[in-house]
């Protein structure tokens, strides 16, 4: 027996509470006033964009949820702009337009009542007779309610093209009032333009627009889509056969239309053609400059003539022991003597080995000479620490090299160098091909270079391996401090990151059986290991240890997804940490509210705010849409529709922690991360904590860990590079 479909209907009102609205997606959840109704009505749909004081029209049908109860299921929601004084002052009010919150929503209903609207279209200098609201103010509300006009023009347009709405603000300040245009011209443009949108979204949003499945504008923006991913994963190139045959498979149209597509894309300069261990590969053009300017660059340094203090190594190694107090072991005292005599130098090695004791040395060695020194590293957290270990101004490289904003450049480059004498980098293994080649170019020719990192760690997020390329080209002077100091070795943190790197299980049942720095907890399904987690970030390690969970403890995982992943773990963790954070707003997936710690995810050169830096939020201002986040002594203001540079940061991931460290580290590790579970992963994890390290997990997914070197190197060429050049380099 066939059952009928209720009949369909038509319901209108306003919006009196967005209960849920996915921006990607559009659907919502709406409470809805509608009139001759006692109740509200709660309506599901989708629509691109909704606020509270807006009204609806749906055609639909009614439906009753067995969780939920009654509710009006619309097929088509179409959002009307309000015309009550009540609905006007809930829609000014929601947020939505900058500059106006629910305080002045009111003001401004109260002068103004249903004429509000045109008087912010068509006369907004009225606006300024309202007490409070100033020539900037008006500006602010008139430029976000023009804004905004747009914007809903984008959303409307991108959504009736199956696009999810969240990038509609980020396109419309990148192409401005020329959006709708600019996609229609090139859709594949928006996977290269705008964070957020991948090539498979444009993808499916140039099928929609016409664009043929097997044109040349949909095969170049293939090809040069694959070689993105690949440098995602941090490659700087990509076998040319490999190439071809991926992107026919993914794109699915013929070979012949790929290599077409290749050879355009080479003739217009943005795909350069070499071999790389005798096959031909591909670069996208970026990355083979960078490249060839990091090896000129190097090869600059080491032929200029340098400023040669005239130092006696003899005298100045008893001298600066003296002076320190510390005796240098005879692997310090070569690698203090490398860093002395020559231009360029790399001294690597893990914790505890006196990294940081030979720097001092060489800076005191140095300084005692009255040269110029700069230090800096590739983070605020990392440069931090630098200048805390040697008590000298150390700065993250993108504030020593000054980026400017408007042409989205450094103004420190090769016409506008730094003033130094010697350059000293901390945190190598971080540096990427592109920040690496920005760095070289501003260093001035009579100048050295001293880089030291631990080249086990993981390598950098950004595309590269330059401090293993460096070292592995044997043309740069490079030490390897092994030996354990006496004082590190009372630590296992230190003992067990070097068993680690080693190959061997960290000696994990001595130090559960009294008061240590480093325990494993073992746990052996992810539902124990999450419960385990919980208990001793929220719980045990603040009482035994003394130790605020939200700012000294640092929950690190190996990746997002799952369970036992970052978006998870941060949802949870927020509920116990900051169970009634003020103020919450909800934007992009993610809810915010003040006391919560975030993490920046992308690099935003303008607020000087970079990929890995952690924060807490100090305010949220609803009035004006605006945050404010502390970093590192620093307040930093973000736009409510900015918010989708942050995530919280109570778990973040292995990679986003690389040159920081924090009093405690918990790592959880599962079977289930086993894509993930590497050496140099487990090993960089382990060796943020600085007092405490806690692993929580299966004991054969730490030894899957500890076990796995992964053989899928980085392809890049920069190594042989810098080999062919040694004879010019005098290094061969």
């Amino acid at each position: 027996m066939q059952h009928s479909r209720p009949p369909v209907e038509y319901l209108s009102g306003s919006v009196e509470r967005v209960t849920f609205h996915s921006e990607e997606s559009g659907f919502c959840v709406l409470k809805v006033k509608v009139k001759g109704q006692r109740d509200l009505i709660t309506v599901v749909g989708s629509s691109a964009a909704v606020s509270p004081g807006e009204y609806v029209d749906c055609t639909g049908v009614w439906n009753t949820d067995r969780e939920y109860g009654l509710q009006f299921k619309a097929d088509q929601l179409r959002i009307v702009m309000p015309s009550t004084l009540e609905g006007i002052e809930k829609y000014l009010g929601s947020g939505l337009i900058k500059g106006i919150g629910p305080y002045f929503a009111k003001r401004l209903v109260q002068a103004f009542g249903t004429q509000v609207f045109d008087i912010i279209e068509t006369e907004p200098e009225r606006l300024t007779e309202l007490p409070g609201i100033g020539s900037f103010r008006r500006d602010k509300v008139v430029k976000a309610w023009q804004d905004q006009k747009v914007i809903r023009e984008i959303i409307v347009f991108l959504q009736s093209h199956g696009i999810g709405t969240a990038r509609a603000v980020r396109i419309y300040k990148t192409y401005g009032q020329r959006s709708i245009e600019k996609v229609r011209e090139n859709p594949y443009r928006l996977a290269l333009d705008i964070r957020g949108i991948g090539f498979k979204t444009a993808d499916a949003l140039a099928e929609r627009l016409g664009i043929a499945r097997d044109s040349m504008m949909r095969a170049q923006a293939g090809v040069r889509h694959l070689l993105q991913e690949m440098s995602g994963n941090g490659h700087c190139a990509m076998q040319t056969e490999k190439l071809i045959t991926d992107t026919a498979e993914l794109l699915t149209i013929p070979v012949e239309t790929i290599e077409k597509a290749v050879a355009a894309e080479q003739k217009e300069g943005r795909l350069i053609l070499e071999e790389i261990e005798g096959k031909p590969s591909i670069f996208l053009a970026g990355f083979y400059r960078a490249e060839v300017g990091v090896t000129e660059h190097i090869k600059r340094l080491l032929q200029s003539e340098s400023w040669r203090p005239d130092i006696d190594l003899e005298k100045a190694i008893p001298w600066v022991e003296d002076k320190t107090k510390l005796q240098l072991s005879l692997t310090q005292q070569q690698a203090l003597r490398l860093a002395l005599q020559n231009k360029v130098a790399i001294i690597t090695g893990g914790p505890g080995v006196g990294k940081t004791t030979l720097v001092n040395s060489i800076l005191k060695i140095i300084r005692a000479k009255t040269r110029h020194i700069v230090l800096c590293a590739p983070t605020g957290r990392a440069a931090k620490r630098l200048s805390d270990s040697t008590g000298l101004e150390a700065k993250t490289l993108h504030r020593l090299l000054e980026f400017d904003p408007q042409n989205y450049g450094f103004k420190r480059n090769e016409s506008c160098p730094l003033e130094a004498d010697l350059v000293v980098v901390d945190e190598m293994s971080m540096v990427d091909l592109m920040m690496m080649q920005n760095l070289l170019k501003a260093i001035p020719d009579s100048a050295s270079l001293l880089m030291i990192g631990d080249v086990d760690q993981l390598p950098s997020v950004g595309p590269g391996a330059v401090l293993s390329n460096l070292i592995e080209s044997n043309q740069i002077p490079t030490v390897r401090l092994t030996e354990i100091f006496r004082q590190a070795k009372t630590s296992k943190i230190v003992v067990n990151a070097h068993r680690i790197n080693e190959g061997k299980l960290p000696k994990y049942k001595e130090a559960a059986t009294a008061l240590s720095d480093f325990y494993f907890i073992p746990a052996e399904t992810p539902e124990l290991i999450h419960e385990k987690l919980m208990q001793v970030v929220t719980e045990r390690i603040p009482v035994r240890f003394k130790l605020d969970p939200v700012r000294q403890i640092q929950v690190l995982v190996p990746m997002n997804r799952g369970g036992l992943g970052v978006r998870a773990l941060n949802i949870d963790l927020q509920k116990q940490l900051n169970p009634n954070g003020k103020n919450p707003v909800s934007r992009f997936g993610c809810r915010y509210a003040m006391g919560d710690k975030v993490i920046q995810t992308v690099n935003n050169y303008q607020k000087e705010v970079f990929n890995g830096d952690i924060g807490f939020i100090t305010n949220i201002d609803e009035e004006q849409s605006v945050l404010e986040i502390l970093f590192e002594g620093r307040l930093v203001e973000y736009e409510f529709d900015e918010l989708d540079e942050l995530s919280l940061a109570y778990a973040t991931t292995i990679h986003k922690a690389q040159g920081s460290e924090y009093p405690a580290v918990v790592i959880p590790i599962s079977t289930q991360h086993y894509t993930l579970l590497e050496r140099n992963l487990l090993y960089t994890g382990v060796t943020r904590g600085k007092s405490l390290v806690v692993i929580i997990g299966q004991l054969r997914a730490l030894g899957m860990a500890v076990r796995t070197i992964r053989s899928t190197k980085r392809i890049t060429n920069l190594t042989a590079r810098l080999a062919s050049a040694g004879s010019l380099l005098g290094c061969d």
